[in-house]
């Protein structure tokens, strides 16, 4: 049954947000729900961000990360 499951893929922005991080990961790898694609944004994070990310990506192989340097906000006009 679960075979026939869709994907589904959470995608989590991080950036320099360790106080909230643990309980998000941990949310969202206890879900009922196992057929998931989580991937983890890591937008240049100088906290400790990195090192809770690779502890989950360690424990849980669904966790992805992808690691990227901050390149601040996005400017409305310039999403095209």
């Amino acid at each position: 049954m679960e075979n026939t499951l869709p994907l589904v893929s959470v995608v989590i922005p991080v950036y320099n947000s360790e106080q909230y991080l643990d309980r998000c990961l941990q949310s969202v790898t206890n879900q009922s729900y196992k057929k998931l694609e989580i991937i983890v944004v890591n937008d240049g994070s100088v906290d400790s961000c990195p090192s809770i990310i690779r502890k989950y990506a360690k424990q849980d192989s669904r966790v992805v990360i992808i690691d990227k340097e901050n390149e601040g906000l996005v400017e409305v006009g310039k999403l095209a």
